[in-house]
């Protein structure tokens, strides 16, 4: 197998991570906890899961990308099972908001329908409220994975097996220094970052109590190896600082098909594993190889990831049909240079000053919502200039409606889906 050194890891990051072109697709990555329709803090095991999904075609597989025979539904989009047994739908990628919203629906309406003749349903929180974590994929990549996050304590398992999110996929943008460039696409999505998590914060609860947190999906992140999980240094041009964190983040798992055991040494970072020698970074740990690397960028999470696109990872699951809302807030942004300048004009104080002083923007986010004044004011602008774009989109009244709605009742009364969580405890 090809070897690759740290100059060939470098330049393969760079060329894979931002693909780039005119801003045209976007795409959703949907997951759901898994629950019993009549008992929701009843556990579900793994068969009556891959059970319900039969009738869709396939063979249910996890979230390995290197798995294949995953269920696919009527667009194309495909459903895998995580750790902890909630299902992901990867979206068909589509050329329009419209178009993105009408097939995900689609598929939506078959995987409820499937899981709910298994007496199951679908559920829309950041964090499972109810339910302590529990893996149910006995499989190497999660061993590994969760013996890693356990050297740091239990925060691991909570995001293993206890989390859900809305992921927002755009093209990366194209290689100009405006507005539609990548590197602009890149820094915005940071700078609302926080704001989102705020607006869509649906994840209060933790074991039936209130966590003291808006986000407590997010707290859990905040915990966990920033290595992987915090966004890389701003300075820069972002193929750059994206090459350098994925190489010195720590490796997580060693592939290897015929062992049941992938863990990796202790504090190896991949620079580190690549520049140990022909004998790896320890006695018996071979050079690696291109594949390693590609599994070792599919175990970064941090608040956006390029993965050729660029893949936003930081707003709660959202109960029902909520999704709909902050896929259009985002794409709606990203895809109009007024909106753009009007959301970072929104989010810049949340980033003025020393975070000492004002507080890191996504710790004040998770704990406290739109409560926080600042953050409740700058959703208010980031929705306003979301609608004025829908206002114009071709055929997308409905959505429109949806983000309206939802303006309505939570943003301009500075409140977010947790907050209903609360009062209903």
């Amino acid at each position: 197998m090809f070897h690759v050194d740290q100059i060939q890891a470098d330049t393969y990051i760079r060329g894979i991570c931002f693909k780039t072109g005119p801003p045209r697709l976007l795409g959703v990555e949907l997951e759901w906890l898994v629950r019993d329709r009549g008992d929701p803090a009843a556990p579900v095991s793994r068969d009556r899961i891959t059970a319900a999904l039969a009738p869709l075609g396939g063979t249910a597989t996890d979230g390995d990308v290197f798995n294949g025979g995953a269920p696919r539904l009527p667009s194309g989009a495909r459903i895998t099972i995580e750790p902890g047994g909630q299902l992901e739908l990867s979206s068909a990628p589509a050329a329009n908001l419209a178009d993105l919203v009408e097939i995900t629906s689609k598929d939506l309406t078959s995987l409820r329908d499937a899981v709910a003749s298994a007496g199951l349903l679908l559920a829309g929180f950041g964090l499972d409220p109810l339910r302590p974590p529990r893996r149910l994929l006995e499989l190497p990549r999660y061993a590994a994975m969760e013996q890693f996050f356990d050297r740091s304590g239990s925060w691991g398992r909570q995001m293993m097996c206890g989390t859900a999110s809305v992921q927002i996929c755009l093209d990366a943008g194209d290689e100009s220094d405006g507005p539609s460039g990548y590197r602009a696409r890149w820094r915005l999505l940071h700078e609302i970052g926080p704001v989102l998590v705020a607006a869509f914060a649906n994840s209060a609860l933790r074991n039936g109590r209130p966590s003291g947190w808006r986000c407590a999906r997010q707290q859990v992140w905040a915990h966990l190896d920033p290595s992987r999980t915090r966004a890389p240094a701003p300075n820069g041009d972002p193929r750059g600082a994206w090459a350098r964190y994925a190489l010195n983040a720590d490796v997580m798992c060693v592939r290897d098909p015929a062992a049941e055991d992938w863990s990796a040494p202790a504090g190896l970072r991949f620079r580190d594993w690549l520049t140990a020698g022909p004998e790896g970074a320890r006695p018996g740990l071979r050079p690696p190889q291109v594949a390693d690397l590609d599994y070792h960028l599919s175990t970064l999470f941090p608040p956006v990831r390029p993965h050729g696109h660029l893949e936003l990872r930081v707003i709660d699951a959202q109960p029902d049909d909520g999704w709909i809302v902050p896929a259009a807030v985002v794409s709606a942004i990203a895809g109009d240079h007024d909106a753009a300048a009007a959301a970072l004009a929104a989010a810049a104080p949340l980033w003025e000053g020393p975070t000492d002083v004002t507080g890191d923007p996504w710790e004040r986010a998770a704990r406290r919502g739109p409560s926080d004044p600042a953050l409740g004011r700058a959703g208010r602008e980031l929705f306003d200039a979301a609608l004025t774009v829908l206002d114009r989109e071709p055929g997308a009244a409905l959505i429109r409606d949806a983000v309206g709605e939802f303006r309505e009742r939570y943003v301009l009364r500075d409140r977010c889906p947790a907050d209903d969580q609360l009062e209903e405890t």
